[in-house]
């Protein structure tokens, strides 16, 4: 008997959903305070994920979740990078 091996889940800052973790992206405040997107989900610091959705990525730019959630000033390029992320991921599919 084969076992099924258990999909990592994680929650969206956003929509406060939990989903696997291939279904979301990463942004990372590392020790030194610089924020920045991780597409590996493997890089060193504290994460947040949100939803591969680019009005959630609007949201969490609107209501700051990503600023309370890191601790740290995210800038307005993190946010572009992450639709241009998301735009790419969709035109793939």
């Amino acid at each position: 008997m084969v076992k099924k091996r258990k999909v990592p889940t994680r929650r969206c800052v956003v929509t406060n959903e939990m989903m696997p973790k291939q279904e979301l992206i990463r942004v990372v405040r590392n020790k030194e305070g610089e924020v920045f997107v991780d597409p590996t989900g493997k890089k060193n610091g504290r994460g947040a994920y949100l939803c591969k959705d680019i009005a959630v990525i609007d949201q969490a730019e609107k209501t700051n979740a990503l600023n309370k959630h890191l601790n740290a000033t995210v800038d307005a390029t993190v946010f572009n990078e992450l639709r241009e992320l998301v735009a790419g991921t969709t035109n793939e599919k």
